[in-house]
């Protein structure tokens, strides 16, 4: 059973933790819109029962893009999604395209809960690229992050059908969206 004061004290949370910090695009939208919105395409996909599954997907980037430490979660959010966020963190030591080739390892390895977690912020991550991609990011390295995206899906999929199809469906939006931006 969801008890939303939990939902919500991770909302308050996330809040705190991400303010001041904005998404890479133009408009400049507040970060805490991303894990929001990650929360909301796990409960819009049929997992919005998991409250430690949508805990973890409004927290999967406080210890990566924060000061936060496992410890913070652990004691205010528990053992399972303390276990859940790390498992969604990057390393942030490695070297951007080392990072990248470590999910595309790691993916098929994930727990299922992980998959779940990485595809709907996948899936943000791409309805970003194609309603405000990142400033100063070219035609090319907007094609690149959906390929490299694609080759993590390939890790993660078949452990929701309902988000492997948004997932696909999101992908081909956005490869038109650029292919006629070149057009243009």
């Amino acid at each position: 059973m969801v008890h939303n004061e939990k939902i919500l004290s991770a909302l308050e949370f996330a809040a705190t933790k991400h303010k001041g910090q904005f998404r890479k695009g133009s408009y400049q939208t507040p970060f805490i819109s991303h894990p929001i919105r990650v929360a909301a395409i796990l409960a819009e996909n049929g997992e919005g029962d998991s409250e430690s599954l949508l805990i973890a997907a409004i927290l999967h980037d406080v210890i990566e893009d924060t000061e936060t430490t496992a410890n913070e979660i652990r004691t205010l959010f528990g053992e399972t999604v303390c276990n859940l966020v790390l498992e969604c963190t990057d390393n942030k030591k490695l070297p951007g395209w080392e990072q990248k080739q470590e999910q595309v390892n790691y993916a098929p390895k994930a727990s299922v809960a992980a998959k779940k977690v990485k595809l709907a912020d996948k899936i943000c991550n791409i309805m970003d690229i194609r309603e405000d991609p990142p400033s100063g990011w070219s035609v090319e390295r907007k094609l690149a992050y959906l390929t490299w995206s694609e080759a993590v899906f390939q890790g993660l999929k078949g452990v929701n059908p309902a988000l492997d199809k948004l997932f696909e469906k999101e992908l081909t939006k956005a490869k038109q969206t650029l292919v006629q931006s070149t057009r243009v």
